[in-house]
């Protein structure tokens, strides 16, 4: 495993959860697993949103490695949250995980169509 000590920049993973419970279990997760990824939190897709693009308090906010996206978030859902990373090649290269409880593949299509990931590959 490669740790920050080693010369490596730290992972900087951005988790986009709505829920504290969640979001504490996740941070443990990854700090038990590598103890060389930041984690940053976004509450909500507009968080998220403001968050990859610089805006506001994220102005200094570093280019995530990873993001742990929900598909069902209050005020702007995930797939609209998707749908920003066509408006520049630099998004589209962000690995996504995207997470859903949702037995609905029109939910799961949704996302597929919303990120390109299927014509980008």
């Amino acid at each position: 495993m490669t740790t920050i000590a080693e010369g490596y920049a730290p992972v900087q993973r951005l988790l986009v959860e709505d829920s504290p419970t969640n979001f504490r279990l996740a941070r443990e997760d990854f700090r038990n697993a590598n103890t060389s990824v930041h984690s940053h939190v976004a509450r909500n897709g507009i968080e998220a949103m403001a968050f990859l693009r610089h805006e506001g308090n994220h102005r200094d906010a570093p280019r995530p490695d990873l993001i742990l996206l929900l598909v069902n978030l209050p005020k702007v859902d995930g797939c609209e949250v998707l749908a920003l990373f066509n408006e520049g090649a630099a998004l589209k290269t962000i690995r996504t995980v995207v997470l859903t409880t949702s037995a609905a593949g029109a939910d799961i299509v949704k996302s597929y169509q919303r990120r390109g990931c299927c014509n980008s590959r």
